[in-house]
């Protein structure tokens, strides 16, 4: 269940408090539009594709309600009948460094 709509670099994001089918990348600090973050970027367990991150730490107390919630960007996710939600699906971008505005 989305908890919060997100507008972030490359459309439509929504943090969760679970979500299910993903693995984590490597822990790293990012400088995100809300500041520093903790965050590991998460990967489908199908193909590969990266579909968002997960925030570990937020280094400032008003984002502290991130820390252990993870974001799927829409964007990167397919619907239930495999098309792309994005309208542009040649556009292919690579890391997720953008956060909510």
């Amino acid at each position: 269940m989305g908890k919060l709509s997100f507008q972030c670099r490359h459309g439509k994001a929504y943090l969760f408090r679970k979500v299910v089918n993903v693995t984590s990348g490597e822990i790293e600090n990012r400088t995100m539009m809300t500041g520093m973050h903790t965050v590991a970027d998460i990967f489908c367990v199908c193909c590969g594709s990266n579909v968002g991150w997960k925030y570990e730490t937020a280094h400032e107390m008003s984002q502290k309600y991130k820390e252990g919630k993870s974001v799927l960007e829409r964007f990167k996710n397919c619907g239930p009948d495999g098309s792309h939600y994005s309208a542009s699906h040649d556009i292919h971008v690579a890391g997720s460094d953008a956060d909510d505005v």
